[in-house]
Protein backbone atom coordinates (compact mmCIF):
# COMPACT_ATOMS: atom_id res chain seq x y z
CA UNK A 1 0.00 0.00 0.00
CA UNK A 2 1.22 3.50 -0.85
CA UNK A 3 2.22 5.92 1.89
CA UNK A 4 0.01 8.67 0.46
CA UNK A 5 -1.24 10.12 -2.82
CA UNK A 6 -1.65 13.63 -4.13
CA UNK A 7 -5.00 14.22 -5.80
CA UNK A 8 -6.40 17.17 -7.74
CA UNK A 9 -9.28 18.17 -9.99
CA UNK A 10 -9.50 18.47 -13.75
CA UNK A 11 -9.51 22.28 -13.46
CA UNK A 12 -5.74 22.27 -12.90
CA UNK A 13 -5.62 22.35 -16.72
CA UNK A 14 -2.74 19.99 -17.34
CA UNK A 15 -2.69 17.21 -19.92
CA UNK A 16 -3.73 13.66 -19.08
CA UNK A 17 -0.15 12.58 -19.76
CA UNK A 18 1.17 15.15 -17.29
CA UNK A 19 -1.18 13.99 -14.51
CA UNK A 20 -0.25 10.37 -15.22
CA UNK A 21 3.49 11.10 -15.18
CA UNK A 22 3.11 12.79 -11.78
CA UNK A 23 1.02 9.94 -10.42
CA UNK A 24 -1.78 12.38 -9.55
CA UNK A 25 -5.35 11.02 -9.94
CA UNK A 26 -8.01 13.61 -10.70
CA UNK A 27 -11.70 14.09 -10.03
CA UNK A 28 -13.71 15.60 -12.87
CA UNK A 29 -15.84 18.71 -12.95
CA UNK A 30 -18.73 18.73 -15.48
CA UNK A 31 -20.10 21.03 -18.12
CA UNK A 32 -23.38 21.11 -20.02
CA UNK A 33 -23.46 21.87 -23.73
CA UNK A 34 -26.65 21.93 -25.80
CA UNK A 35 -28.52 20.23 -22.96
CA UNK A 36 -26.07 17.34 -22.59
CA UNK A 37 -23.79 16.76 -19.59
CA UNK A 38 -20.09 16.03 -20.17
CA UNK A 39 -17.17 15.34 -17.86
CA UNK A 40 -14.29 17.79 -17.93
CA UNK A 41 -12.04 15.02 -19.23
CA UNK A 42 -9.12 17.07 -20.54
CA UNK A 43 -10.41 17.30 -24.10
CA UNK A 44 -11.01 13.58 -24.60
CA UNK A 45 -14.77 13.66 -25.28
CA UNK A 46 -14.88 17.07 -26.95
CA UNK A 47 -11.51 18.30 -28.26
CA UNK A 48 -10.62 21.78 -27.04
CA UNK A 49 -10.54 23.29 -30.53
CA UNK A 50 -14.07 22.03 -31.22
CA UNK A 51 -15.29 23.25 -27.83
CA UNK A 52 -14.07 26.80 -28.42
CA UNK A 53 -15.34 26.79 -31.99
CA UNK A 54 -18.82 25.95 -30.67
CA UNK A 55 -18.61 28.84 -28.20
CA UNK A 56 -17.46 31.15 -30.97
CA UNK A 57 -20.56 30.16 -32.92
CA UNK A 58 -22.85 31.04 -30.02
CA UNK A 59 -22.93 28.02 -27.70
CA UNK A 60 -23.19 28.92 -24.00
CA UNK A 61 -21.93 25.98 -21.91
CA UNK A 62 -22.63 25.91 -18.19
CA UNK A 63 -20.50 24.21 -15.56
CA UNK A 64 -21.04 22.22 -12.37
CA UNK A 65 -18.59 21.54 -9.57
CA UNK A 66 -17.72 18.17 -8.10
CA UNK A 67 -20.40 17.25 -5.56
CA UNK A 68 -19.92 15.59 -2.18
CA UNK A 69 -20.83 12.10 -3.39
CA UNK A 70 -18.36 12.31 -6.27
CA UNK A 71 -15.65 13.36 -3.84
CA UNK A 72 -16.55 10.54 -1.45
CA UNK A 73 -16.34 8.00 -4.28
CA UNK A 74 -13.02 9.48 -5.43
CA UNK A 75 -11.50 9.47 -1.94
CA UNK A 76 -12.84 6.01 -1.16
CA UNK A 77 -11.03 4.57 -4.16
CA UNK A 78 -7.78 6.29 -3.25
CA UNK A 79 -7.92 5.15 0.38
CA UNK A 80 -8.11 1.54 -0.75
CA UNK A 81 -4.60 1.99 -2.12
CA UNK A 82 -2.95 4.53 0.22
CA UNK A 83 -2.61 5.45 3.87
CA UNK A 84 -3.31 9.11 3.20
CA UNK A 85 -4.46 11.76 0.72
CA UNK A 86 -3.51 15.33 -0.01
CA UNK A 87 -6.26 16.68 -2.23
CA UNK A 88 -5.96 20.12 -3.81
CA UNK A 89 -9.09 21.91 -4.99
CA UNK A 90 -9.83 24.74 -7.38
CA UNK A 91 -9.76 28.13 -5.62
CA UNK A 92 -12.63 28.77 -3.23
CA UNK A 93 -12.71 32.29 -4.67
CA UNK A 94 -13.93 30.83 -7.95
CA UNK A 95 -15.81 27.64 -7.03
CA UNK A 96 -17.59 26.00 -4.10
CA UNK A 97 -15.80 22.71 -4.76
CA UNK A 98 -13.49 23.21 -1.76
CA UNK A 99 -16.48 23.11 0.61
CA UNK A 100 -17.77 19.90 -0.99
CA UNK A 101 -14.32 18.32 -0.70
CA UNK A 102 -14.10 19.32 2.99
CA UNK A 103 -17.46 17.67 3.74
CA UNK A 104 -16.41 14.50 1.90
CA UNK A 105 -13.07 14.53 3.70
CA UNK A 106 -14.81 14.68 7.08
CA UNK A 107 -16.93 11.68 6.13
CA UNK A 108 -13.83 9.76 5.12
CA UNK A 109 -12.05 10.60 8.40
CA UNK A 110 -14.99 9.20 10.33
CA UNK A 111 -14.89 6.01 8.28
CA UNK A 112 -11.08 5.70 8.24
CA UNK A 113 -9.82 7.34 11.48
CA UNK A 114 -6.40 5.77 11.01
CA UNK A 115 -5.87 7.52 7.65
CA UNK A 116 -4.58 11.05 7.04
CA UNK A 117 -6.72 13.20 4.77
CA UNK A 118 -5.74 16.77 3.93
CA UNK A 119 -8.00 19.00 1.82
CA UNK A 120 -6.20 22.10 0.52
CA UNK A 121 -7.78 25.16 -1.05
CA UNK A 122 -5.24 25.94 -3.77
CA UNK A 123 -6.42 29.56 -4.11
CA UNK A 124 -5.33 29.00 -7.72
CA UNK A 125 -6.92 28.24 -11.07
CA UNK A 126 -6.19 26.71 -14.45
CA UNK A 127 -2.52 25.91 -15.00
CA UNK A 128 -1.61 28.07 -11.98
CA UNK A 129 -3.39 25.38 -9.99
CA UNK A 130 -1.49 22.92 -12.18
CA UNK A 131 1.84 24.58 -11.40
CA UNK A 132 1.16 24.11 -7.68
CA UNK A 133 0.21 20.45 -8.19
CA UNK A 134 3.33 19.90 -10.29
CA UNK A 135 5.54 21.46 -7.60
CA UNK A 136 3.87 19.35 -4.90
CA UNK A 137 4.42 16.16 -6.91
CA UNK A 138 8.11 16.99 -7.27
CA UNK A 139 8.40 17.63 -3.53
CA UNK A 140 6.79 14.25 -2.88
CA UNK A 141 9.29 12.66 -5.26
CA UNK A 142 12.08 14.30 -3.24
CA UNK A 143 10.87 12.40 -0.19
CA UNK A 144 8.62 14.76 1.75
CA UNK A 145 6.15 12.97 3.99
CA UNK A 146 2.47 13.78 3.98
CA UNK A 147 2.62 16.20 6.92
CA UNK A 148 5.69 17.99 5.56
CA UNK A 149 4.16 18.32 2.11
CA UNK A 150 0.88 19.61 3.51
CA UNK A 151 2.82 22.33 5.34
CA UNK A 152 4.91 23.15 2.26
CA UNK A 153 1.84 23.56 0.04
CA UNK A 154 0.06 25.80 2.54
CA UNK A 155 3.19 27.94 2.94
CA UNK A 156 3.84 28.27 -0.80
CA UNK A 157 0.47 28.29 -2.58
CA UNK A 158 0.18 32.07 -2.57
CA UNK A 159 3.52 32.29 -4.35
CA UNK A 160 1.80 31.19 -7.56
CA UNK A 161 1.13 34.32 -9.64
CA UNK A 162 -1.60 34.33 -12.30
CA UNK A 163 -1.95 36.90 -15.09
CA UNK A 164 -4.64 36.64 -17.78
CA UNK A 165 -5.62 38.64 -20.83
CA UNK A 166 -8.41 38.25 -23.35
CA UNK A 167 -8.64 39.44 -26.93
CA UNK A 168 -12.29 38.38 -27.31
CA UNK A 169 -14.85 40.39 -25.34
CA UNK A 170 -17.92 38.67 -26.82
CA UNK A 171 -17.99 35.96 -24.19
CA UNK A 172 -17.38 38.41 -21.36
CA UNK A 173 -20.48 40.25 -22.59
CA UNK A 174 -22.51 37.05 -22.94
CA UNK A 175 -21.53 36.00 -19.44
CA UNK A 176 -22.55 39.37 -18.01
CA UNK A 177 -19.03 40.31 -16.90
CA UNK A 178 -19.14 43.51 -18.94
CA UNK A 179 -22.01 45.47 -20.47
CA UNK A 180 -22.90 45.27 -24.13
CA UNK A 181 -21.84 48.89 -24.62
CA UNK A 182 -18.48 48.30 -22.92
CA UNK A 183 -17.89 45.21 -25.04
CA UNK A 184 -18.77 47.08 -28.22
CA UNK A 185 -16.51 50.00 -27.33
CA UNK A 186 -13.72 47.67 -26.22
CA UNK A 187 -13.92 45.72 -29.46
CA UNK A 188 -13.94 48.92 -31.52
CA UNK A 189 -10.87 50.25 -29.70
CA UNK A 190 -9.15 46.84 -29.61
CA UNK A 191 -8.98 46.86 -25.80
CA UNK A 192 -7.78 43.75 -23.95
CA UNK A 193 -8.52 43.42 -20.21
CA UNK A 194 -5.60 42.27 -18.05
CA UNK A 195 -6.56 40.36 -14.90
CA UNK A 196 -4.92 38.43 -12.09
CA UNK A 197 -5.86 36.23 -9.13
CA UNK A 198 -5.68 37.90 -5.72
CA UNK A 199 -4.71 36.54 -2.28
CA UNK A 200 -8.27 35.26 -1.76
CA UNK A 201 -8.19 33.31 -5.02
CA UNK A 202 -10.54 35.66 -6.87
CA UNK A 203 -10.15 36.77 -10.48
CA UNK A 204 -9.65 40.55 -10.42
CA UNK A 205 -9.57 42.94 -13.42
CA UNK A 206 -6.45 45.08 -13.02
CA UNK A 207 -6.09 47.20 -16.13
CA UNK A 208 -7.00 47.55 -19.80
CA UNK A 209 -4.45 47.48 -22.59
CA UNK A 210 -5.07 48.64 -26.14
CA UNK A 211 -3.94 46.16 -28.78
CA UNK A 212 -2.92 42.51 -28.77
CA UNK A 213 0.79 43.12 -29.36
CA UNK A 214 0.91 45.54 -26.45
CA UNK A 215 -0.95 43.25 -24.03
CA UNK A 216 1.37 40.36 -24.94
CA UNK A 217 4.34 42.53 -23.98
CA UNK A 218 2.54 43.74 -20.86
CA UNK A 219 1.77 40.27 -19.52
CA UNK A 220 5.41 39.24 -20.01
CA UNK A 221 6.43 42.41 -18.16
CA UNK A 222 4.27 41.33 -15.21
CA UNK A 223 6.51 38.30 -14.84
CA UNK A 224 9.61 40.48 -15.13
CA UNK A 225 8.21 42.67 -12.34
CA UNK A 226 7.00 39.90 -10.02
CA UNK A 227 8.96 36.68 -10.62
CA UNK A 228 11.08 35.30 -7.79
CA UNK A 229 14.73 36.44 -8.15
CA UNK A 230 13.92 38.63 -11.16
CA UNK A 231 15.83 37.72 -14.33
CA UNK A 232 17.54 34.92 -12.37
CA UNK A 233 14.20 33.14 -11.95
CA UNK A 234 14.97 29.42 -12.09
CA UNK A 235 11.65 27.71 -11.42
CA UNK A 236 9.00 26.49 -13.85
CA UNK A 237 6.65 28.68 -15.85
CA UNK A 238 3.31 27.50 -17.26
CA UNK A 239 1.00 29.10 -19.82
CA UNK A 240 -2.54 28.18 -20.78
CA UNK A 241 -4.71 29.42 -23.61
CA UNK A 242 -8.23 29.07 -24.98
CA UNK A 243 -7.73 28.25 -28.65
CA UNK A 244 -5.15 30.99 -29.31
CA UNK A 245 -1.91 29.04 -29.41
CA UNK A 246 0.00 31.64 -31.44
CA UNK A 247 -0.64 34.28 -28.79
CA UNK A 248 0.53 31.89 -26.07
CA UNK A 249 3.65 31.08 -28.06
CA UNK A 250 4.38 34.80 -28.45
CA UNK A 251 4.22 35.24 -24.66
CA UNK A 252 6.36 32.13 -24.13
CA UNK A 253 9.05 33.49 -26.47
CA UNK A 254 9.25 36.75 -24.52
CA UNK A 255 9.43 34.89 -21.21
CA UNK A 256 12.16 32.53 -22.38
CA UNK A 257 14.18 35.47 -23.69
CA UNK A 258 13.81 37.42 -20.43
CA UNK A 259 14.53 34.46 -18.12
CA UNK A 260 17.50 32.40 -19.36
CA UNK A 261 17.60 30.26 -16.20
CA UNK A 262 14.05 28.86 -16.40
CA UNK A 263 13.56 25.28 -15.27
CA UNK A 264 12.99 23.97 -18.80
CA UNK A 265 10.91 25.56 -21.55
CA UNK A 266 7.65 27.33 -20.79
CA UNK A 267 4.96 24.64 -20.69
CA UNK A 268 1.91 25.59 -22.77
CA UNK A 269 -1.43 23.93 -21.92
CA UNK A 270 -5.00 24.36 -23.11
CA UNK A 271 -7.50 26.05 -20.82
CA UNK A 272 -9.94 23.25 -20.09
CA UNK A 273 -13.64 23.13 -20.76
CA UNK A 274 -14.78 24.23 -17.29
CA UNK A 275 -12.51 27.27 -16.96
CA UNK A 276 -12.94 27.91 -20.69
CA UNK A 277 -16.73 27.97 -20.40
CA UNK A 278 -16.27 31.17 -18.39
CA UNK A 279 -13.38 32.76 -20.31
CA UNK A 280 -14.45 31.87 -23.83
CA UNK A 281 -11.86 31.74 -26.63
CA UNK A 282 -9.04 34.26 -26.92
CA UNK A 283 -7.65 34.08 -23.38
CA UNK A 284 -3.96 33.60 -22.50
CA UNK A 285 -2.84 33.01 -18.92
CA UNK A 286 0.69 33.13 -17.48
CA UNK A 287 1.76 31.41 -14.23
CA UNK A 288 4.99 31.59 -12.25
CA UNK A 289 6.42 31.73 -8.71
CA UNK A 290 6.93 35.08 -6.98
CA UNK A 291 6.55 36.65 -3.58
CA UNK A 292 3.31 35.66 -1.77
CA UNK A 293 0.23 37.43 -3.10
CA UNK A 294 -1.00 40.03 -0.62
CA UNK A 295 -3.79 41.69 -2.59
Amino acid sequence: MKDYVISASSTADLSAEHFEAMGVPIVHFHFTLDGKDYPDDLGKTIPFEKFYDLIDKGAMPTTSQVNVKEYVDHFEKLLQEAEGIIHLTLSSGISGSYNSAVIAGEQMREKYPEKKIYIIDSLAASSGFGLLVDAAARKKEEGLGIDELHTWIEENKLRIHHWFFSTDLKHYRRGGRISASSAALGTLLNICPLLNVDHLGRLIPRTKVRGKKKVIREIAKKMIDHAKDGENYSEKCFLSHSNCLEDAQAVAALVEEAFPHLDGKVLINSIGTVIGAHTGPGTVALFFFGEPRTE
